[in-house]
């Protein structure tokens, strides 16, 4: 599937794209870019839930301006990927083990054989916690990695708390492939600048809006109550007080200061733990900060070139 290009968000040259087919079947959207002459080194970039490789144009030049080939992926149900429910807006995954084969697959047909190492990662919110669980489990593919308002928590114990034994409810009564409750088709990235959650850069938003304009397949509605139980059961594990402790992947976690779709709080303290990880809060941004104003993306940027050895100088 080739990427969209629209006039705003261009795609960056020298796109390789393709489908990969996962063990268990499913197509997955990549695409990667060549480094510079004379320069070595990859940045796997990773999207968080709902999100597509076009979001991430901006960020891709950024890189390769550094130096570095860029390799991204879009998760199983979302973006270019294939969707696994008949309604392709349901954001859906059965578990959240299904995102380590995507990932598995991805490294091992894309990333290891065709980019130059070495290797780094570059992933947000969901993405981020994808990476999390790979390092626990002992993978060893990144040299380092930046993870990006990792899904940890979410804010307002007591709200999600009720909200975990609906969803687990619902699913017990073969409900999984269910909008959450009060969830529909509607598509977060499209809501009214005012009302976002997402960033508070109107530029940067109106692109991402202009882009699923163009091309409406690449987005995908609220959660099921499928990967809504999942996400849940993921998050209790990561609560587990001795799991950050049995990382040894080198991580620099970075939370956002007003983030009200993952818990900053809960992040921070994850981090806390890690035994080879360094954190920090980038004081005022919201959730997606890659897509933030530059006063805060700036900040993000800075301490990927401080934490990632090979970096050009900036």
């Amino acid at each position: 599937m080739n990427l969209v290009s629209i006039p705003a968000n261009p795609v960056p040259d020298s796109a390789v794209t393709g489908m990969l087919k996962t063990p268990d079947g499913v197509g997955l959207r990549f695409a990667r870019w060549a480094p510079p002459p004379g320069r070595k080194g990859t940045v796997c970039l990773f999207p968080g839930r709902a999100e597509f490789i076009e979001k991430y144009f901006e960020t891709i030049r950024d890189l390769r301006a550094r130096g570095f080939a860029v390799a991204a992926l879009d998760w199983r149900g979302q973006g270019g990927s294939e969707r696994q429910l008949r309604n392709p807006r349901k954001g859906y995954v059965r578990r959240f083990a299904d995102y380590d084969v995507d990932l598995t697959t991805f490294m091992q047909e894309v990333v290891l054989p065709d980019c130059p190492p070495p290797v780094f990662a570059l992933a947000h919110s969901m993405g981020a916690t994808v990476l999390i669980r790979a390092a626990h489990q002992g993978h060893r593919w990144f040299d380092r990695m930046v993870l990006l308002a990792p899904l940890i928590g979410l804010p307002g114990l007591r709200r999600s708390m009720a909200t975990r034994i609906a969803v687990r409810t619902m699913r017990m009564l073969g409900l999984g492939g269910a909008y959450v409750p009060g969830g529909d088709a509607s598509v977060m990235q499209q809501r009214p600048f005012m009302d976002n959650l997402l960033t508070s850069d109107p530029v940067r938003y109106a692109r991402n809006v202009a882009v699923l304009e163009a091309d409406p397949s690449l987005a995908i509605g609220w959660p099921t109550v499928a990967w809504a139980d999942s996400a849940f059961r993921m998050i209790a594990t990561l609560s587990e007080p001795g799991y950050p402790a049995k990382i040894r992947q080198p991580m620099l976690v970075i939370a956002a200061g007003h983030d009200q779709i993952v818990s900053t709080i809960a992040i921070d303290e994850f981090a806390a733990r890690l035994r080879a990880g360094s954190h920090l809060i980038v004081p005022g941004a919201r959730h997606e900060m890659l897509m933030e104003q530059d006063r805060f993306r700036g900040q993000v940027l800075a301490a990927f070139d401080a934490f990632v050895p090979g970096t050009a100088a900036f």
